[in-house]
């Protein structure tokens, strides 16, 4: 990676896990938690979004999303297998991203971009520029010969 680029990739990267690891730390230390009200009050694709918040689904899918936005951030956080985490980051922005279109608005301010692309886009860029590698454990990795993995 260029050297330039090394402390802005690592303060978006740390500053990305922040969030993802705080929403999730919130999701699983709260009570009853579900994802059920927004996969049911999906705008597109509303009958698959349906079909996750269901009383048969919403437990696990509730469980993974939880559970998954916590390891995406201290994936993030630690620089540990960043790769990864920005493909599970990216997967569930795409996931959070139908359920609030009515196309082509997200929002009433947003056209088409939102917070979700946004954060896709980053998951992106940390996932091309091998972002782990730079003060993480990626490049630890790395270094002792298991670059194949991160």
């Amino acid at each position: 990676m260029n050297k330039n680029i090394n402390a802005p990739m690592l303060l978006m990267r740390l500053s990305l896990g922040v969030i993802f690891f705080y929403t999730g730390v919130v999701k699983v230390l709260t009570p009853n938690w579900s994802a059920a009200g927004y996969l049911n009050s999906a705008k597109t694709f509303a009958p698959l979004y349906q079909w996750f918040g269901s009383a048969q689904n919403a437990g696990w899918v509730s469980f993974l999303n939880e559970w998954g936005l916590l390891l995406i951030g201290l994936a993030l956080l630690t620089g540990f297998f960043v790769r990864w985490a920005s493909l599970g980051g990216m997967t569930l922005m795409t996931l959070y991203y139908f359920p609030v279109l009515t196309f082509p608005f997200v929002s009433k301010t947003s056209y088409l971009v939102d917070e979700h692309v946004i954060y896709f886009l980053v998951f992106l860029i940390l996932f091309a520029t091998h972002a782990g590698e730079y003060f993480g454990l990626d490049g630890m990795l790395k270094k002792r010969g298991f670059g194949k993995l991160v």
